[in-house]
């Protein structure tokens, strides 16, 4: 058996990067201080509030009196632990305010100002907590295994057919690729996908679905072999170079395998032929523009009817595991447990919502109000 197009990968897998790379929100340098100078005048704010309200326990050595300018002024001092001991808390009461809540709030003033050893222990620490959490929560989502043109192709169609971005996770072999994903706003793991721990990693065992969409045939193979092995109901669609190696990726585990060089190659066939029939089916795989091939099941109204009169033109049946023609006689009545390929076109809101979101991801891109990136390492 023969494998071709055996360039070598495109990176190799990093022990050190082979968690799960989860996309975050990131801010400018300058909202990140204007945030932080927002914060600490909220705890210096909260330290005034909570001094006036009981400024009779408290003792100018001045003149005896605390006015709202002597608080404020005592507060600035406190928090920024200079004290220079002029105003005092005298009462018992001003003394456990000073210990239990002003002190607190001095510790976290600090944090915010100066914290910034303990701010990235802390992103280490949230980090962490996102990983433990996202491995906990996910299930039911879509694995793509390689992030090229294919896998990347596969995720916008994907996504334009209603799947959220937060239901797929990429695994690629370069840190490149995946910090690429990471600020499109994917989750991502860096590993070699015939692993069985890179794939855990994706949580491929609780996956919906699998796209392999490898540079090597053989690569392919084994994770398709290896996908199979954790899960015996995920959903496996597989791309191959050449048609010849369809049957070993059918007999590895995958229950579609597109010949992509095929594919092409008939698709120029067609174009050179019939330059509108080659338009026209770039239109139909183009899920969110134009028509559109979907599948959908069989309505009430359309139960007992035969495909001819459905809304959408109806290309083929499915019933049970079988995928019949539309004319094919055993389908002259659709069933209610029937499922139809069909020929649908792209209402104008849907259309809409398509660009709006593309737009959005678009802004993330180029480092817009919601743009994304990886997280420290």
């Amino acid at each position: 058996m023969r494998f071709p197009g055996s360039q070598p990968p495109r990176g190799e897998p990093d022990d050190q990067t082979s968690g799960v790379h989860l996309p975050r929100y990131l801010a400018g340098p300058l909202v990140q201080v204007i945030r932080r100078l927002c914060m600490a005048g909220a705890v210096m704010a909260l330290a005034v509030v909570i001094v006036y309200a009981d400024r009779g326990g408290y003792h100018d050595n001045h003149d005896g009196h605390v006015n709202f300018w002597d608080v404020l002024y005592y507060v600035t001092v406190s928090l920024s632990t200079t004290g220079y001991g002029d105003i005092v808390p005298a009462s018992h009461g001003a003394r456990l305010i000073t210990t239990f809540l002003i002190t607190p709030l001095r510790v976290l003033f600090l944090i915010i100002l100066v914290g910034t050893t303990l701010e990235v222990l802390t992103e280490r620490t949230r980090d962490q907590w996102r990983q433990a959490h996202w491995r906990r929560n996910v299930r039911d989502h879509t694995v793509i295994v390689g992030f090229g043109t294919k896998g990347r192709s596969a995720a916008e169609t994907l996504m334009s057919g209603g799947l959220g971005q937060d239901r797929i996770v990429i695994v690629d072999p370069s840190s490149r690729v995946v910090e690429q994903a990471n600020a499109d706003g994917y989750a991502g793991v860096v590993g070699d996908a015939t692993r069985s721990s890179v794939l855990i990693r994706a949580r491929t065992d609780r996956a919906r679905q699998v796209v392999i969409s490898t540079q090597r045939d053989d690569t392919a193979v084994l994770v398709a072999l290896t996908v199979r092995q954790l899960s015996k109901s995920v959903r496996i669609v597989a791309s191959v170079r050449e048609e010849e190696n369809v049957p070993l990726l059918r007999q590895s585990g995958a229950d579609s395998v597109i010949t992509s060089a095929s594919a092409v190659g008939r698709l120029l066939g067609l174009s050179m032929i019939s330059p509108s029939s080659g338009a026209v089916m770039e239109d139909l795989i183009q899920h969110s523009r134009g028509l559109s091939l979907r599948e959908r099941p069989v309505t009430k109204a359309e139960a007992g009817r035969s495909p001819r009169e459905c809304d959408d033109l109806v290309v083929s049946v499915i019933r049970g595991h079988r995928l019949l023609p539309f004319d094919d006689p055993d389908v002259a009545k659709l069933e209610l447990t029937d499922r139809l390929v069909v020929i649908h076109r792209v209402r104008p809101e849907d259309r809409a919502a398509a660009e709006r979101t593309a737009a959005a991801e678009k802004d993330r891109r180029e480092g817009g109000p919601g743009s994304w990136r990886i997280p420290r390492r």
